[in-house]
């Protein structure tokens, strides 16, 4: 009977270890860039933080510019604060997520975690600078110009 319960123990705590694993590891990670449109907090017990990224987007089919959004979860009070940030000042923002194997109810909306936020550069705006106003040619007497072209008369 010892060799069982080992056994049953081990299977046990094998199948936890994967459990846990599945529920909190990822197997993919990416970076997306655009504007936060939208920002919520749900669950009833697990309170994770919802959100929408508009990413732009110009359709080479049409010739249009459609939007596109992506919808991602969040946890980390520091990632939301910055999230919260970007959606208010409406700045260009990078996000870095994990892609979790599984999306379960218990851990937000989606299978994408954002795990940072970086702000972009504003784009710099053209500068105008005023082209020097050309100089006018200095006055022309007309009568020393009307006496060079006349013969003179004695």
């Amino acid at each position: 009977m010892g060799k069982f319960k080992i056994t049953l123990i081990i299977i046990l705590v094998l199948t936890l270890l994967a459990g846990y694993y599945v529920s909190t590891g990822y197997y993919s990670k990416g970076e997306r860039a655009g504007t936060i449109s939208k920002m919520s907090e749900k669950g009833y017990v697990f309170k994770t933080y919802e959100g929408v990224l508009n990413e732009g987007g110009y359709s080479g089919e049409t010739g249009t510019l459609t939007p596109r959004y992506w919808d991602f979860s969040a946890k980390e009070d520091s990632v939301v604060n910055k999230l919260r940030d970007a959606m208010q000042t409406g700045e260009r923002v990078t996000l870095t997520y994990h892609e979790k194997f599984f999306q379960f109810s218990w851990n937000g909306d989606t299978k994408y975690f954002i795990v940072d936020v970086v702000f972009l550069p504003k784009p710099k705006q053209p500068v105008y600078e005023m082209l020097p106003q050309p100089q006018a040619a200095p006055p022309v007497e007309i009568d020393t110009v009307a006496k060079s072209t006349q013969p003179e008369v004695i």
